[in-house]
């Protein structure tokens, strides 16, 4: 059964379950083992792509056509939640996976489908999203980067701010400007590759959390592509761009599920073993109300995920609402989970030798990418308004 299908949200189908069994299994003996050093030493966990990519689990959702595993979005969700439970940096390898090449799957040409999401489902590249720019985060219409036709080719130039996974990704999607009147109606999409002439990457960000997936600068220096590497028509980036995050936000949503998910197990594990006064820390009443919120919240975040992936899956009518609204609750509600599972470790808590406190960190970045939280908001709010 697909996403798209009819199925009871509060329970799912048998072969997603089955996903998420195959997935746990190989994030607990190949991904979680590396989490902690991929945080400690910010170095991009490769022993975990490499065991993603072995079990089909580095990019789901490309179609069985170009050699993907043709993953629909609520199974593709499972596998980012199971990987970030594990470990968040790795879980940006699907998700960033997705986020790059879904303007491809939603305007891209049949001959650029083919030519790059290949590559990608074979595990032999990755792909990363170039929308943001130092004076175009929440406002990506002000962008500045260009791209000017010069007969059967562009040429780009201008700077990219955020790129998760650059410099270890073969391919981007970058959005430029080709008619700076036209304000968001002149922005294109593009695939530039990684050896393209003209692209270099800034050094990586030193980050509160996810360290072991690389933020870099891109640059785009005089890089000189050809014409049929526009993804769509002409003007149409931006819309592109807008509608590929109504799909991804949903997979920062699972990323968030999963990294709350990771912090609960953990915590529940601590108090029931960890005792004072004469009893396990787990039998206080005050230390169960916490945990009970915790569940709740998480489990509430995880069913507004998946129902917003079904949409995602069917195309509804709705889904800018509802991509919003996960990523928005799933979000704030790891901040609110992963603070509390410090909290439950007490001094421990806080210290790296054990995972709370790492999981915290990562929680933070999904409340800023793919639209801060304040943005999700104002698209929330103008769907409602829309009547």
């Amino acid at each position: 059964m697909a996403a798209g299908e009819s199925f009871d949200v509060y329970r799912l189908p048998e072969e997603h379950e089955a996903i998420r069994e195959a997935v746990r299994e190989v994030c607990t003996a190949k991904v979680a083992p590396h989490a902690a050093e991929a945080d400690e030493t910010g170095e991009f966990p490769k022993a975990s792509y490499d065991a993603l990519r072995a079990a089909d689990f580095h990019a789901p959702h490309i179609p069985e056509e170009y050699g993907g595993a043709g993953a629909d979005a609520l199974a593709t969700a499972i596998v980012i939640e199971e990987v970030a439970r594990a470990c968040a940096s790795s879980s940006l390898i699907p998700a960033v996976n997705k986020l790059g090449t879904m303007p491809l799957l939603l305007s891209g040409s049949e001959e650029l489908k083919r030519r790059y999401l290949t590559p990608v489902a074979a595990g032999d590249a990755m792909f990363s999203y170039c929308l943001s720019e130092p004076e175009a985060g929440s406002d990506a219409a002000s962008m500045t980067t260009r791209a000017v036709r010069d007969g059967d080719h562009w040429v780009l130039n201008g700077v990219k701010r955020w790129i998760t996974n650059a410099g270890v990704s073969e391919f981007y999607t970058v959005f430029a400007v080709t008619d700076p009147a036209a304000r968001s109606r002149g922005i294109s999409a593009f695939v530039v590759e990684k050896s393209d002439p003209g692209v270099s990457f800034g050094a990586p960000e030193k980050k509160l959390g996810i360290k072991g997936s690389p933020t870099r600068e891109v640059y785009l220096d005089n890089v000189r592509i050809p014409a049929d590497r526009i993804i769509g028509a002409e003007g149409t980036g931006f819309a592109t761009a807008m509608k590929t995050l109504d799909h991804t936000r949903i997979t920062i949503a699972a990323q968030a599920v999963g990294i709350a998910q990771g912090a609960l197990d953990y915590a529940k594990g601590y108090v029931a073993e960890r005792r004072q006064f004469g009893k396990a820390v787990a039998e206080f009443q005050g230390i169960q109300f916490m945990l009970a919120d915790m569940g709740m919240k998480l489990e509430a975040a995880r069913q507004l995920t998946y129902a917003a992936a079904g949409k995602s899956e069917r195309g509804d009518a709705d889904l800018t609402y509802f991509g919003a609204a996960a990523k928005c609750f799933a979000s704030d509600a790891a901040m609110e989970i992963t603070t509390d599972a410090v909290q439950l470790l007490g001094g421990y808590g806080y210290t790296r030798d054990y995972p709370v406190e790492r999981m915290m960190r990562d929680a933070k970045i999904t409340q800023i990418y793919e639209g801060t939280n304040q943005v999700q908001r104002i698209v929330m709010a103008r769907q409602l308004l829309k009547g």
